[in-house]
This record gives structure tokens, sequence and C-alpha cells, in this order.
């Protein structure tokens, strides 16, 4: 008998117990301390039976296409999440809800179609962001990374993005790497503020050489530093149509102003000279 009054037997199945419990692994993954590796096992759902105090957890080059957000809060404690090359897409808001303590994620080479506020929102500790080869992402919502102040490095390379807005990673005080080649920049005068900005942050840019305009025609395949120079001289020196209207009407307002004034001018001088030369008279005629 143990002091507590139990049976030897009953405190070692509860030893025992809890021994198995923390060497249980998913099926076709590999485990070892704090880490559980599911790489290439053609998984067509998200894993079960992952221990719960897993802090990496590795679902690379799999077929997973939906990441239940109620089996990922279970792992509280999950600081690396590694999905590339899965068929993540659609909808992942609030999926990363219960995994705040999340630092380093990956999402590449899967089907997102949209990062809005709500889809990385609560990962106030994330660092390292890579959502790069999601061809169908087309739209990054200008503050979806609001709340990813730390995040350091972010790749949205090669993807289907035309237009990202400055102050999406502008406001990103811990930046300091972003990827954004082979993507399909659309250089038009909206985009020349983000230009800009590229050309006088410390951020660096890898694979530059490959950070082109893929529209309009005549701005095709041309880079950054020259793009920026187009853009200034085509958006800040040229005058639409409606400018040189805005002009014309001006210039007739100033005329006709200066005309009405002239005119003006000209019967206070007529009155004048009137008033004068009758007081001239009325003097002549007083002295007579």
């Amino acid at each position: 008998m143990s002091p507590s009054g139990r049976p030897w037997s009953l405190s070692l199945v509860f030893l025992l117990g809890m021994a198995s419990e923390g060497t249980n692994c998913p099926s076709r993954c590999s485990c070892q301390y704090l880490e559980v590796n599911c790489t290439g096992q053609q998984l067509q759902e998200f894993p079960v039976d992952i221990p719960l105090d897993t802090r990496q957890l590795i679902l690379a080059a799999n077929n997973v296409s939906y990441l239940p957000a109620v089996e990922l809060s279970f792992l509280a404690d999950l600081v690396y999440l590694d999905c590339r090359k899965n068929l993540l897409g659609h909808d992942l808001d609030f999926t990363f809800i219960g995994v705040a303590k999340l630092v380093y994620l990956d999402l590449s080479f899967n089907n997102l179609i949209q990062v809005t506020f709500n889809t990385f929102s609560h990962l106030l500790s994330l660092v390292v962001l890579k959502i790069s080869d999601n061809p169908n992402l087309v739209t990054i919502e200008k503050d979806a990374f609001a709340n990813n102040t730390w995040l350091r490095h972010l790749d949205v390379s090669r993807t289907g993005l035309t237009f990202l807005d400055t102050s999406t990673v502008r406001d990103l005080p811990n930046l300091r790497l972003l990827g954004l080649s082979d993507n399909l920049w659309h250089c038009n005068c909206s985009f020349l503020d983000f230009v800009t900005w590229m050309m006088e942050s410390n951020v660096h840019f890898p694979d530059a050489d490959n950070i082109t305009c893929y529209t309009p025609a005549g701005l095709h395949a041309l880079r950054m530093p020259a793009a920026e120079a187009q853009l200034h001289f085509s958006c800040l020196t040229q005058l639409y149509k409606q400018d040189y209207v805005f002009l014309c009407l001006v210039g007739f307002c100033i005329f006709l102003a200066g005309t009405m004034a002239a005119w003006l001018a000209g019967i206070c001088a007529v009155i004048y000279e009137a008033h004068a030369s009758k007081g001239e008279e009325e003097e002549e005629e007083e002295e007579d």
C-alpha cells in the first residue's frame, strides 16, 4: 500500500498511462521532443492525436485543404507551423485564433485567394510569414497585417497580386525582408507611392531583379527603379484633358476678371473726370 492508502498497482497504472499519453503520435507521422513531422505522407486531412505540448508541426507536401480552428486551438504552445505545398485556400479567417504564440508560419505553394484583417490578426507574435507561390492570391487588404507588428520577414512572391497598398507594409516597424518578385504588378499612378517607398525604405528585397512591372504594356518587364522614374515623369508632369480644360477655365476667369476690373476702373475715371470738370465750371461761375 502507498502512504495515501492506494494500492501501488493503481499508481503504477496511472504513471504508465501518463507515459503512453506523452508518446502519442499521429499515424504516418514521426514525432520527437515537442515536434511532429508529417512531411510528404499524402494526408488528406489535418492529423489527429497530435500531442498537446507540440511546439513544431510540419505538414509540408500533403493534400490538406482545410485547417480546423478548433483542433489547432488545442495546440496552444505551437510556435512553428509549416503547411507549404498543400491545397489550402478560400477562407482562412479566424483559423489561427487559438495559436497566438505562433512565430513562424509557412503557407506557400497553396491556393490562397485573399488575405483579410481576420486572417492573421490574432498572431501577435508572428515574425516570419511566407505566403508566396499562391498564384490565385489577388487581394491583400490594406490593414491585413495591422496586428502583426513583430513581423520581420514577409514573402508574397509569385502570386497573382497586381497592387499592394503602401501602408500595408510601411506600418510594420520591424519588417526587414520583403519578397515581391515575379508578381503581376500594375505600374500605374496609384502604384507610384508604393514604388517610391521601396526605393526609400531600409527593407531588403530579395531577388530584386525580378520585381518588375507586368502592365501596362509600355512598362512591361521594367524594374522598379526605372519604373519609379517613368511614373514620376508621367504621373507628376503630364497634363490630362481635364487638366487643360481646367487651366483654360481658370485663364478665362482671370481674363474676364481683368476685363471687368479695367471696365470698372474706366467708368470710375470717367465719373471722376466729369465730377472734376463740373467743379471747375462752378468755381469759374462763382468768380465771374
